[in-house]
């Protein structure tokens, strides 16, 4: 965990943008529970983790709009009933804010 802090740290002294993604909520059985968070770079890597598979790469989609747009926003990731294979076995449902997070070089 000190490594993604510092990491979201150096980004911020450096002045290079990334997106926040943070789990607000949860409903039944997750991968991550609240206060879980992860960013996404402007190349698309991600750093951290908000729970893995396909909603994961939900949040990683808004992220990048997000960082394109500026604008912040929620995301729910339902896990309760899977629509094309088995990676949604937790049967739980997240709520992730996603947020732009535009630093000024220090």
């Amino acid at each position: 965990m000190k490594e993604f802090y510092a990491e979201i740290a150096n980004r911020m002294k450096e002045g290079n943008p990334f997106a926040m993604a943070t789990v607000v909520a949860t409903r039944g059985s997750t991968p991550r529970k609240t206060s879980a968070k992860m960013i996404v770079l402007e190349d698309g890597t991600i750093k951290g983790t908000i729970g893995g598979g396909c909603g994961e790469a939900e949040v990683w989609q808004a992220a990048m709009e997000s960082l394109s747009d500026g604008l912040s926003r929620i995301v729910t990731v339902d896990l309760t009933s899977p629509l094309d294979g088995e990676d949604k076995i937790c049967g739980g449902i997240l709520d992730i804010f996603v947020e732009p997070v535009i630093a000024k070089r220090a």
